[in-house]
């Protein structure tokens, strides 16, 4: 019966994906949904950025071992960076009227910087996208007791979301993202008023958790548990500003306001809401404390799945997997989208500027069922947990892309030779030390990488300019659709 529902569910899915498809007729409504999205619909697409496989299994498994402490990266950091990325796009972007931000670093600096960028973009997405794949190949598996293998589950998974984002590009994930919001919603705080019962309360699930301290968020050692901490929490909030997938949500709404107040409730509920699954998890371990204490060691990311797959009637089972399914297709659609049109826009026009927006449009779908490709082979050959791809993923645009992003916006002295003195220092120096140094550094690699890139940015901009722009405007103008 669970394995008809969640059949039944994906061809649902699928359909209204292909359905609302049938509204894309050029590129902008394929990677900006048209610019027509209204508050409500905007609001659930923000949420949806993260809350996917790392925020449902990554997340939760994360806390149940190290606490508060060790998710400040995610939701802390994430949800930090929703609303600043909101409140940055909505005022100084949106009405640039562009689609991707590699757009922007062509209008600010020149056609360099916006490849060299775009490309940062576009490696930083293979993890984060694979880690979504992946966690669909996990609750496939789960749910046929392993007759579907994990990596027949990933491909699975991976096929019906490249179908409807092939077709549907943003506007579908949008439409999803809006239908699903109340599927995850609902059937994740229905499960946690079941395991809240079977462990009298929540307040009581609360109350062990900050016994055991859990509860503790600030490090209680010395200063390279505090750099540690910090480079997580910097590396998710700051890292995460220069993604296409979060520039595409809240660009997608119909006007600046909408955009702003939209990624304000949704970053806001993302960060409320992600505290669900970690209560979830934790109070599996009071369920049944010597098999989730020992598959938390062994594989931390089936705590939830065990949980619900051995402990809740078939109602609540179907209920659950509905919500993750929902959770985790709503992030990989619009993450597979993002790169896809990135390097359509930005590496690829450039090659063929005159081609026509409905020859592009089909070059953004191969080029999107190409990516895939990419990704489905990363997933299946990487045996890293989900959370730490997904933490992992920012760090390149830490280094590499937020430095002129936020420096080309709000500083009128930074100049094209700056940009690229950041961009190289930041991911050189970065690259340098993760592979000489790596853990034994004494800060985080990618900190000393993004020191690097706003030193590289103020030198190169403050020094005598080799490095000329080749046709940088003001960014106050609006370039054609």
């Amino acid at each position: 019966m669970l394995i008809w529902f969640v059949v039944i569910y994906l061809l649902i899915s699928a359909s209204v994906g292909l359905y609302v498809a049938t509204r894309v007729h050029n590129t902008k409504d394929f990677a900006v949904a048209g610019r027509s999205l209204p508050f409500p619909v905007v609001t659930a697409t923000v949420f949806a950025t993260w809350f996917g496989a790392e925020a449902v299994f990554g997340v939760s498994a994360t806390f149940v071992k190290d606490g508060l402490r060790g998710v400040v990266a995610d939701p802390f950091g994430a949800s930090l960076c929703l609303i600043i990325a909101g409140l940055f796009y909505g005022t100084k972007l949106y009405k640039l009227n562009i689609l991707t931000l590699g757009d922007f670093f062509r209008l600010r600096y020149n056609r360099g910087i916006e490849v060299l960028t775009t490309l940062c973009i576009i490696f930083s997405y293979i993890g984060w996208v694979s880690a979504q794949v992946k966690a669909l190949g996990l609750v496939l598996s789960v749910i046929t007791h392993g007759v579907i293998s994990p990596s027949a589950g990933t491909v699975i998974g991976a096929a019906v979301v490249l179908t409807y984002t092939t077709f549907g590009g943003m506007l579908s994930a949008a439409i999803l993202d809006f239908l699903q919001m109340g599927a995850i919603i609902g059937g994740l705080l229905f499960i946690a008023w079941i395991v809240s019962g079977m462990n009298g309360g929540a307040a009581a699930v609360v109350a062990h958790a900050a016994e055991a301290g859990k509860l503790d968020f600030f490090p209680k050692g010395g200063l390279s548990q505090w750099f540690s901490f910090i480079g997580a929490w910097i590396t998710m909030m700051l890292g995460s500003i220069p993604q296409q997938d979060v520039f595409q949500r809240v660009t997608s709404a119909k006007s600046a306001k909408t955009a702003v107040y939209g990624s304000l409730m949704g970053g806001s509920v993302y960060f409320l809401f992600t505290f669900v699954p970690m209560f979830i998890a934790y109070a599996a371990t009071l369920v049944d404390p010597v098999v989730f204490n020992d598959l938390i060691q062994h594989d931390s990311q089936l705590v939830l799945p065990m949980l619900v797959l051995h402990h809740m009637p078939i109602s609540a089972q179907a209920i659950f997997f509905g919500a993750i399914l929902s959770a985790i297709m709503s992030t990989s659609a619009a993450t597979l989208l993002a790169p896809s049109v990135a390097f359509s826009e930005n590496i690829v026009r450039g090659f063929v500027p005159d081609v026509s927006d409905q020859a592009f449009l089909r070059m953004m779908r191969l080029t999107t069922v190409g990516f895939a490709c990419v990704v489905l082979t990363f997933a299946l050959r990487s045996n890293a947990p989900i959370f730490k791809m997904v933490e992992n993923a920012y760090k390149i645009t830490l280094v590499g892309a937020f430095t002129p992003l936020f420096f080309g916006a709000y500083w009128k002295k930074s100049t094209t030779q700056g940009a690229f003195v950041s961009i190289v220092s930041g991911v050189f120096s970065w690259l340098l030390i993760e592979i000489l140094v790596g853990e034994d550094a004494p800060l985080p690699p990618q900190l000393i990488g993004f020191g690097f890139s706003l030193l590289g940015m103020i030198a190169g901009s403050l020094l005598p300019q080799k490095i000329a722009p080749t046709h940088r405007k003001e960014c106050s103008t609006s370039p054609a659709d």
